[in-house]
């Protein structure tokens, strides 16, 4: 029995750092039976690396704070990247901070939510320049979604990132999705297994290790598991048949990683399938021998349960590898630092393993797997194609325009009144800026929030644009959700008032026209706002 001493002193105590392991020469990262820790098993002293090496943890700042340097050193994980972290307006900064965590741990794992379109972290000021999967879905043209994936992992790679979080494998066959939405390749299940696919070896064409989320499949849910527990109401039958195959596609095209969702499925279990050991058994009779990596543990439906530190043992005990620990800053993480989010799950993770209820087989074979993956990383490239991708071109490609009089249009000149009618913000993607205002700005934009505003307010603010005396003043809605009764409500105002207006959505498009003009741009984001622009502007 190992002997219990104070977990803060163990984590936080000064031991020699893990040198640099030469690069696995497979394509994929496997199992490798390497002591992950250096030392011998059992020792008292192999055991906070041994926890450490599961853990992967956000923090605040754009530089490295002395608590997570002293825990790289002892043989964390990794991190993940927030928007946060990110100084936009100081190119090197994102690759020096990743320079300085491999300085305090050669094979940490740098991990990043990039999936293109709306979530992105490493241009969340400005927005993705790289259309996001309902775009690519609905122009479904594969080898475009693979240029993607390499454009992804060209941006990962060049701020020292060796983990993107992305591709979203979800099939999405419920519009009333409040999480996944555009962020999914769209509703068919053959479409999005050939995306997925596709964007897992783009991805991994740099050495930068693919996600592919939310396994088994968070498409059918009503619930945002940020905030709630999310149900799959389906039978194991169903989710095999409509859900599973992007999964096992991301297996067949050797994804490195899956993340586990925070998701009930009645027929495993009421347990949510991170902390489910039906759900990653599954995965595993997948073929899939790789990392599983936990959604953020500060979601609700393990925060708001079982807590972070427990969800953290229970999850490793159901089969998962590495424990994301989430976002410091969240609103539901008001009152507590970043160092008390992680040692937290460390912890606990102490706590079991010294009780013998987290045995410290299931600690090294996990850290192996994450060690595998650190190292197939640092492997050289093999000879990568040299994109040259027009994006906003492809953007623009993927927009469907519904026009039932008259195609929209935009004169290049003379005055625009935006109608932003959107109701909040994808708790994925979080509060961005108006990217359309923005690529809009050669035009004088009059910007109405429908939400700041009563409708009598918009009806008077629109009536007074169409007085324009130069009559060129155009008038958009931007919406994201045409199922949304607020949002549709401001839409038939808006058309009420200025019957010539166009709706630009940014939201899933309907299977059939709208029955006014519609601009479908399958996202949010700098690359499709500017598309929505060129679109008008040529229409």
């Amino acid at each position: 029995m190992i002997s219990l001493m104070t977990s803060r002193d163990l984590h936080h105590a000064p031991l020699p750092v893990n040198g640099s392991s030469p690069a696995v020469k497979s394509e994929r990262p496997t199992e490798t039976a390497a002591n992950p820790t250096g030392q011998t098993a059992g020792n008292p002293a192999d055991l906070p690396r041994l926890i450490n090496s599961v853990i992967l943890p956000g923090f605040v700042g754009t530089t490295v704070p002395q608590w997570l340097e002293t825990a790289l050193h002892n043989g964390l994980a990794g991190v993940v990247y927030f928007s946060h972290n990110i100084d936009p307006d100081a190119p090197e900064q994102v690759s020096a901070l990743s320079a300085a965590i491999r300085a305090a741990n050669p094979n940490a794992v740098i991990g990043v939510d990039e999936e293109g379109g709306n979530v992105t972290r490493l241009q969340s000021r400005d927005g993705s320049t790289i259309p996001g999967a309902a775009a690519l879905g609905s122009l479904n043209e594969p080898s475009t979604t693979q240029a993607a994936g390499r454009a992804i992992g060209r941006l990962c790679r060049d701020a020292g990132i060796n983990l993107t979080i992305a591709p979203v494998a979800d099939v999405n066959t419920n519009p009333l999705n409040p999480v996944i939405g555009v962020r999914a390749f769209g509703t068919d299940t053959a479409l999005v297994s050939a995306h997925t696919a596709a964007a897992v070896t783009g991805i991994q064409s740099l050495r930068v290790a693919a996600c592919a989320k939310h396994f088994p499949g968070h498409g059918d849910t009503v619930a945002d598991s940020h905030m709630d527990t999310a149900r799959v109401e389906l039978t194991l039958a169903q989710m095999t048949e409509s859900h599973l195959p992007p999964f096992q596609a991301a297996v067949d095209a050797g994804v490195a990683a899956m993340m586990s969702a925070h998701i009930i499925i009645p027929e495993l279990g009421e347990a949510p399938t991170t902390l489910n050991p039906a759900a990653s058994a599954l995965l595993r009779d997948m073929g899939y021998d790789g990392v599983l990596i936990t959604d953020a543990l500060d979601m609700a439906a393990v925060r708001a349960t079982v807590g972070p530190g427990e969800g953290g043992v229970l999850a490793l005990l159901a089969g998962n590898d590495l424990l994301c620990v989430g976002n410091p800053l969240n609103a539901y993480t008001t009152g507590r630092d970043d160092e008390s989010c992680y040692t937290e799950v460390y912890d606990a993770l102490f706590a079991a393993a010294t009780s013998g209820r987290l045995p410290l087989e299931v600690l090294r074979r996990a850290a192996a797997r994450v060690q595998a993956l650190a190292q197939w990383s640092a492997g050289a490239l093999t000879e990568e194609a040299d994109d040259d991708v027009d994006w906003v071109a492809v953007a623009a490609r993927a927009c469907r325009v519904d026009a039932p009089s008259a195609k929209p249009w935009l004169t290049g000149s003379g005055s625009v009144t935006l109608v932003d009618a959107r109701t909040g913000h994808n708790m994925a993607a979080g509060p961005t800026e108006n990217f359309l205002a923005t690529a809009l700005g050669s035009y004088g934009v009059t910007l109405l929030d429908a939400a700041e505003l009563s409708g009598a307010e918009v009806e008077v603010a629109l009536m007074q644009s169409q007085a324009d005396p130069a009559g060129s003043s155009s008038i958009l809605v931007l919406i994201d959700s045409l199922v949304s009764a607020q949002q549709l409500e401001t839409l038939e105002l808006a058309f009420a008032a200025a019957p010539q207006a166009v709706c630009i959505n940014a939201g899933l498009a309907p299977a059939s026209p709208t029955g006014f003009a519609t601009v479908h741009a399958h996202g949010f984001s700098r690359v499709t706002a500017q598309a929505v622009v060129r679109v008008l502007e040529s229409a």
